[in-house]
């Protein structure tokens, strides 16, 4: 079963206080956004690709994609106001594919490794969805106004992650009837019924949020070099 990936790239990075967009930032000399399409493009799963950018930035993804000569890489579309309008118009883009499934992975997450993909992927044959989580192992606490208020369970509470797999048409239709904006896909997809596996993702998955993330994947990318 050939997958088709939608890359979202298309945010703004407010909350990391640069100029420019996290997902194109230096990461010890390659942005995390190329980093996730040599990956994705280096597995034989993977049948297309599609980017969903800021239509400001068609600039910075050509320079991110230069090189880059595998027809698989679809030409980028442009993304929505929310995160989710931005995922509609990703998956439009690819409906005339007709994918099977489609994984769903953030630009900014720069380490996403060929197991956790294929571990999607595998869960994808007996589930309608599936995504990549770490289990919480740190204590939880309410907190309010910089005090400690009450202690919260973590059993059961798991970060998510991406990529985030699903079969194509029923996430397309979920993205179509959804109302307002998500914090991901798989709250979309568990809004309309969908039934939805996890799978283990590994700590270097991580988001670039914050400078300090940025300076770990540095420490990261420079120790695999």
């Amino acid at each position: 079963m050939l997958a088709s990936v939608l890359i979202v790239a298309a945010g703004r990075g407010r909350r990391f206080g640069d100029p420019l967009p996290k997902q194109y930032l230096s990461v010890a000399g390659i942005c995390s956004l190329r980093r996730c399409l040599d990956l994705f493009l280096s597995l034989g799963s993977i049948g297309a690709v599609q980017v969903v950018i800021h239509p400001e930035d068609m600039p910075l993804y050509s320079d991110a994609v230069a090189g880059l000569t595998d027809m698989r890489l679809l030409p980028p579309v442009a993304g929505g106001e929310t995160r989710s309008k931005s995922v509609t118009c990703g998956l439009q883009a690819l409906e005339a594919h007709t994918p099977d499934c489609v994984l769903v992975h953030d630009a900014a997450r720069p380490f996403v490794s060929a197991r956790i993909i294929a571990d999607v992927l595998a869960a994808l044959e007996t589930s309608q969805a599936a995504f990549a989580a770490m289990p919480v192992v740190d204590a939880l606490w309410r907190v309010e106004g910089g005090a400690a208020l009450s202690p919260v369970s973590r059993d059961g509470l798991w970060r998510a992650q991406t990529p985030q797999g699903f079969h194509f048409a029923p996430l397309l239709a979920a993205h179509l009837s959804y109302q307002g904006d998500a914090a991901d896909d798989v709250e979309i997809a568990r809004a309309m019924g969908l039934e939805v596996r996890v799978v283990l993702g590994a700590p270097d998955n991580f988001k670039i949020t914050s400078p300090g993330d940025l300076e770990r994947a540095e420490q990261i990318a420079k120790q695999r070099q």
